[in-house]
């Protein structure tokens, strides 16, 4: 069985030889890019099972190779910005990004979040008591991991998946912030409500007739989420 590997996307041969030598010295494998371009041929050459990759690199940005490479792969994305700010936070997860790390940071955070992303890439299903889930229009096949809107297939990230999941099987009961949290991205996230917040609209986006007005996935101001098993009822 071969390593978890790893692939380090920046154009900063100090970042790159740094955090080269802490993730073997952590067990990974690593494979490396100096720009975005490099990093789409990497994926594909190498097939990394998560990638770290910076904002700031020359011929293609962060920004850019993310939304390329979503158009074909679901791989784990950890992005890097010097800037830290929201709007850049906001607009990695929009983009599929699984997290969001800003420079400078500390090595051993950025190895506890992707130990946390690879525990998560292990298949969590076994829980579920039922095969499928169905309310007003929303149907989940557990089994098939097959999401439909009516007779529409939805095509979901990891994330949204393990987050709906989640929802489904604990439908009709208040899930809190931090239970979400820690259940879909580690015990290390159970403070992010920020995040939390960010992947529920994305998923209400695709599975709500309204997102607007969402009928299926409620808030509890302060307090967390329910699916309601009423919806439409």
């Amino acid at each position: 069985m071969r390593q978890f590997r790893i692939l380090v996307a920046d154009d900063e041969p100090r970042i790159l030889n740094f955090l080269g030598s802490k993730l073997k010295a952590s067990g990974y494998e690593v494979v490396t890019a100096t720009n975005g371009v490099e990093a789409i041929e990497q994926l594909k050459a190498q097939e990394p099972d998560l990638i770290v990759l910076d904002v700031m690199m020359p011929k293609m940005d962060g920004f850019q190779a993310l939304k390329e490479l979503r158009s074909f792969s679901a791989v784990p994305v950890i992005i890097l910005s010097a800037k830290g700010a929201d709007i850049d936070r906001i607009r990695g997860l929009g983009l599929g990004a699984d997290d969001f790390l800003p420079k400078p940071f500390n090595p051993e955070e950025l190895i506890a979040r992707i130990d946390a992303v690879r525990r998560r890439l292990v298949p969590s299903d076994q829980r579920v008591t039922q095969d499928k889930f169905t309310a007003n229009d929303l149907s989940i096949d557990f089994k098939k991991r097959l999401v439909t809107v009516g007779s529409q297939e939805v095509r979901l990230t990891r994330i949204e998946w393990l987050l709906l999941s989640e929802l489904a099987r604990n439908a009709g009961r208040l899930m809190l912030y931090e239970e979400l949290l820690a259940r879909v991205w580690g015990p290390e996230y159970r403070d992010d409500v920020q995040l939390l917040r960010t992947w529920v609209s994305r998923l209400r986006y695709k599975v709500e007739n309204n997102p607007s007005r969402p009928a299926l996935i409620h808030t509890i101001p302060k307090t967390g989420y329910i699916l309601d098993t009423n919806a439409g009822s």
